[in-house]
């Protein structure tokens, strides 16, 4: 083969994508309170985009106008300082009629965890420093749930190499050297923090943490508490036959027993989690107004951009701009006019789409969620004729508040079955049905999946068995051997 240098020419087609183009996408895919900080970065980066100050109407005028006059008239009344002297100044009196309000900003606290929680008591316990420094580091190994994550052994590994590295610095501190630590140092201390609130912490896993909790409320001599210790695999299997005729008892004692291990805490360090802030701002909001379902978009908080009157008077007389300051000017005068249309365009594709699914999904809005109907991202992009991954930007993360609660676009997208009668049935509705079913069935003799399948294909809906094992295996529902009671 040749080697060396050659020119040549070649035809073919490929496919750009404009900057812009991807700019649009992102503001689809913005949240409301994301595009709110994208418009107020851009407003600051370009001076074409200026607030559109809102329209007011006469009316509008003619009220504030009162307002302002009522205002006038109160302040031209003169104040009966007798009697708020007589009234004595005294809280809930005259006073705070004309006292200024001094409002007070609130500010966010760091709340305190489970780590803080065990810390604390730890603090409190009259031990030495070295196991202090021991408890710390078990105390760290606890998750958010409450378990101890690794082994006593691993533990005490851990702090050992840390004795190696900083051992020296401890014994300048504290005048005594700081010797490695044993695993039998561990496992006592691990048995101290176990008696720590809440009950059950610091187990290794869920029959130590459940035996643990028994312990606390002393019941160590009842049959719940042999049951945990002696038959857990057993009991998470929920055969309650063979418990009976190992302890030579009825199934029954052991439902009951059963009953009362349920009542205890499988994760107890949950209660002292730090809680999240879940706060959902809906992007659009859905009333029912004369009966009709009506679709806004919640942005009034969202502002209304226009370009700037007195920049684009500069930018007229285009004498005055030449090389790198005519290209600036001339740039982010069509980014400016680039962005308008985009959040515009935004506005309604939002409602495009929410006035479709609205349409689709009436029947849900009246009666509830076994009544929503399948829907996939394709329908709704034929319909308003526009691309698929455009809908499902438009959905994403996005939230609608409705007559039933503040819900997540993708809630109204799923797949369906078809009925005998032709009509098609959400997945979403069709799980409704089966929860709805558990819930109201007999617990002696609660439902087959098969059992299922047959009140469903009485109700028109052809459903599969395996399909409903996996339904409900997704709504966290149990078999019906495990559900069934003695």
């Amino acid at each position: 083969m040749k080697t060396g240098l050659y020119q040549g020419t070649q035809l073919k087609q490929e496919m750009k994508i404009n900057p812009r183009l991807y700019q649009a996408m992102d503001l689809l895919y913005m949240p409301l309170l994301d595009l709110q900080q994208h418009i107020k970065q851009e407003m600051l980066n370009n001076p074409f985009l200026d607030l559109e100050e809102p329209q007011v109407t006469e009316e509008e005028t003619q009220v504030k106008d009162e307002q302002k006059e009522r205002e006038k008239e109160k302040e031209q009344e003169e104040i009966d300082w007798e009697e708020i002297l007589l009234d004595g100044f005294e809280a809930g009196g005259r006073r705070a009629e004309y006292e200024d309000k001094e409002y007070y900003e609130p500010v966010p606290v760091d709340t305190r965890d489970l780590y803080d929680h065990l810390r604390d008591q730890l603090m409190l316990m009259p031990l030495p420093q070295r196991d202090i420094l021991l408890g710390e580091e078990f105390i760290g190994n606890i998750d958010e749930n409450g378990y101890l994550t690794c082994s006593v052994e691993d533990v005490v590994a851990g702090l050992n190499t840390w004795v190696a590295e900083h051992g020296s610095d401890w014994e300048q501190d504290s005048g005594e050297p700081l010797r490695p630590f044993t695993v039998e140092e561990g496992e006592k201390m691990l048995k101290v923090i176990q008696d720590f609130d809440p009950p059950g912490i610091g187990a290794r896993d869920l029959r130590e943490c459940l035996l643990l909790q028994m312990r606390d409320e002393e019941m160590e001599d009842t049959l719940a508490y042999r049951i945990v210790h002696d038959y857990f695999d057993q009991l998470i299997n929920h055969r309650w036959s063979e418990i009976s005729k190992e302890l030579s008892i009825t199934p029954r004692d052991v439902q009951s027993a059963a009953d009362e291990i349920a009542k205890l805490d499988p994760k107890p360090g949950l209660k002292y989690a730090a809680p999240g802030d879940n706060y959902i701002t809906p992007d659009l909001i859905v009333e029912k107004i004369d009966g009709e379902y009506l679709v806004f978009l919640n942005d009034t908080s969202l502002p209304r951009l226009k370009l700037s009157k007195a920049y684009r008077e500069i930018a007229k007389d285009k004498s005055k701009f030449k090389g790198e300051n005519k290209e600036f000017i001339s740039n982010k005068l069509n980014s400016a006019n680039w962005m308008i249309q985009a959040i515009e365009q935004r506005r309604q594709t939002m409602l495009k789409v929410m006035n479709f699914i609205v349409d689709r999904q009436r029947e849900f809005f009246e009666k509830g969620v076994q009544y929503l109907k399948p829907l996939t991202l394709r329908e709704v992009a034929e319909v308003i004729n526009m691309h698929e991954s455009t809908v499902s930007r438009v959905t994403n993360e996005k939230y609608v508040q409705t007559p039933r609660g503040v819900l997540p676009l993708k809630f109204f997208f799923s797949s369906g079955l078809s009925t005998t009668s032709g009509e098609d049935v959400s997945a979403r509705g069709i799980k409704a049905k089966i929860q709805k079913l558990v819930d109201e069935e007999e617990p002696k003799k609660p439902l087959t999946d098969q059992a299922i399948v047959n009140i469903l294909k009485q109700e028109g809906i052809q459903i599969a068995r395996r399909t409903v094992a996996k339904y409900r295996d997704q709504l966290g529902i149990l078999s019906a051997r495990m559900r069934k009671r003695v």
